[in-house]
């Protein structure tokens, strides 16, 4: 069976991950329609994949020979397109990523329901080989994790995020997506939240750090479960390339009972037990790309209703708020 999809928005990433991924998996996947706000770019990619270019994402969603959306990038529309899939009875596969308020996640969350549409959100790194990985490591030699440090360390942007997304906008979706990953690695809720945020002494008050710790512990216990510290910056100035390459620090360091895990997306993973250091490059696994496809197409095609990816990033968002809210109140937020 071939899902006849329709492409809304093609993002940074379209040559590199999704059109390698949806040729290697043509016989999974038949594009028939592409939206993009540079419709000049629909129309050469359209042409490429013998689809159509359409103007907007409403005409999109309501053509009856699409079965699913694929939203790769927000683009000026947000989440619009969700709902308007929800309208048309259409499957979601939201790359975009749901970095939006709470409130408004909410209401994404209940539409989906209603509608009873398959909906899957794109959690990268929960795909890529090396985590897949780290997960069997966890569970047969490594143990359980205690400790995890998750950074993600990139170049600041003069204009405060560009295209009117502000530095604490792109930092809210960078943290949503770490949270994700950490919580997928110790498979657990957190009970607790700590969040710290730095500002440059500006007038448009731009967020350069943010820090968050993710207490793991059982309600009423803190510090003796596991803890994850999570960092994103954006601090340092744009091309001062030498300075973002120096010495990075691995995307996850995990501290188990018994090893240590070092990951770097996608494919690379280093870790230690009694007998010393093992290095594994996973090069040969499958692209993320068309596992994360792969995925999706499961999910459309199962006889049981995938929505445990937004249920999922709707906790991330609310976690990541949380943070930010004891930033303000300096304390320790409680999480339910």
């Amino acid at each position: 069976m071939r899902l006849r999809v329709g492409l809304i928005g093609l993002g940074d990433v379209w040559q590199t991950r999704y059109a390698a991924a949806l040729r290697a998996l043509a016989d999974r996947f038949e594009v028939r329609a592409i939206c993009d706000q540079v419709h000049h770019r629909a129309e050469q990619v359209a042409a490429e994949l013998h689809a159509e270019a359409v103007d907007g994402y409403h005409v999109l969603t309501r053509r009856e020979d699409i079965d699913a959306v694929l939203l790769l990038s927000p683009q000026w529309y947000g989440a619009l397109p969700i709902l308007a899939a929800c309208e048309s009875g259409k499957a979601v596969y939201c790359a975009a990523g749901l970095d939006l308020p709470a409130d408004q996640a909410l209401q994404i969350r209940r539409r989906v329901e209603e509608a009873g549409i398959a909906f899957v959100a794109e959690f990268a790194r929960r795909q890529a080989s090396a985590t897949i990985r780290l997960k069997e490591l966890i569970a047969s030699q490594l143990g359980a994790p205690r400790l995890l440090f998750c950074h993600q360390r990139s170049v600041a942007d003069p204009g405060g995020g560009g295209a009117g997304r502000s530095s604490a906008h792109i930092a809210f979706r960078y943290l949503i997506e770490q949270v994700d990953w950490c919580r997928y690695v110790v498979d657990l809720p957190p009970s607790g939240v700590t969040g710290v945020i730095h500002r440059v002494d500006d007038t448009a008050g731009t967020e350069d750090y943010h820090m968050l710790s993710l207490d793991f512990s059982p309600r009423g216990a803190p510090g003796l479960g596991s803890i994850a510290q999570i960092s994103c910056g954006r601090y340092v100035p744009p091309g001062w390339q030498e300075a973002i390459n120096y010495r990075p620090l691995p995307a996850l360091q995990v501290s188990c009972q018994r090893g240590i895990a070092f990951v770097d997306l996608p494919s690379t993973l280093v870790w230690f037990d009694e007998l010393g250091r093992h290095q594994e490059s996973l090069e040969s696994e499958r692209p993320v790309g068309e596992q994360l496809l792969t995925h999706f197409y499961r999910a459309v095609t199962s006889l049981v209703r995938q929505t445990c990816d937004l249920e999922d990033a709707y906790s991330a968002i609310c976690i990541v708020q949380a943070a930010r809210h004891s930033h303000e109140q300096g304390r320790r937020i409680e999480l339910s």
